[in-house]
């Protein structure tokens, strides 16, 4: 689940296993795939063919089959709080086809009490300035926080705006095969 602001910014808010958090990781770094299009569309995207989807995202596509040649789909539905999208749910899915009707008509109930449950922590981020209390900690951490102080440190030091050091990081991660957070890491540890 990830929250998607109004910056370049994207925010994971938790993920229920090592697979749907390279699945966040990877289009966080990509800056490309489902959740991402389900975010700025508001429609439910289904990815079934990785065909398809090689030709639509071909950078998340990529390395995420990379890491899991086993999956088989992946659908995203977007986070609703009215007339504005908070961000958007990703399910993966093992199953040749991915979930079935039901199942999806289900996901999509669920993605919109998501975004009712979701309100209180919009208050504790921007009111409070406090976590919620999300997993994996670290990684949520490191997107919610950490990110943005890094984003911080090589603008200065490369004298770019925040949308260009985003970009550089994401780059850096890009390249060498690791996560955005762990090049937010070595940034705030220089």
């Amino acid at each position: 689940m990830s929250l998607l602001t109004d910056t370049p910014s994207r925010q994971m808010l938790c993920a229920s296993n090592d697979m749907a958090t390279v699945l966040e990781e990877v289009q966080f770094k990509v800056v490309e795939g489902p959740c991402i299009t389900a975010a700025e569309s508001g429609e439910q995207v289904h990815l079934t063919d990785w065909g398809t989807a090689a030709r639509r995202w071909p950078l998340f596509s990529a390395a995420f089959r990379e890491r899991y040649p086993d999956a088989q789909a992946v659908h995203a539905f977007p986070l609703w709080f009215g007339d504005y999208i908070l961000g958007s749910v990703d399910v993966v899915s093992r199953t040749p086809g991915g979930l079935s009707v039901e199942a999806i008509e289900e996901a999509a109930e669920a993605a919109d009490a998501a975004a009712n449950a979701l309100l209180p922590a919009q208050r504790m981020l921007l009111e409070e300035g406090e976590f919620p209390p999300w997993e994996p900690a670290d990684v949520v951490r490191a997107h919610w926080a950490d990110t943005h102080r890094a984003i911080g440190v090589v603008a200065v030091k490369e004298e770019m705006n925040a949308d260009a050091a985003l970009a550089l990081m994401r780059a850096r991660a890009f390249s060498t095969g690791r996560t955005l957070a762990e090049i937010t890491a070595d940034v705030l540890r220089a």
